[in-house]
């Protein structure tokens, strides 16, 4: 079942999506699928181990199950030391 998702891109993502914000309408369950659909359509070859994601203003794991009209934020790896 499609859920109406707001996805916000950070750093490099936001570079390969070409856009900081979008909605997009999804068949996905948790946000590791939301990632796996999102990184073939924008061409983003970061691993998932490496990222971090938030819904709805709160870090989350890969494996949260996201609800239709869920606010999602996703951030590549960080450099520095």
């Amino acid at each position: 079942m499609n859920k109406k998702l707001t996805i916000l891109y950070f750093a490099s993502f936001r570079e390969h999506a070409g856009t900081g914000e979008e909605s997009v309408e999804l068949d996905v369950s948790t946000a590791a699928d939301l990632f796996e659909h999102l990184k073939h359509r924008h061409g983003s070859a970061e691993p998932l181990g490496h990222c971090k994601v938030a819904i709805n203003d709160e870090m989350a794991d890969w494996d949260a199950v996201l609800s239709d009209g869920d606010v999602v934020l996703l951030f590549p790896p960080v450099a520095g030391g």
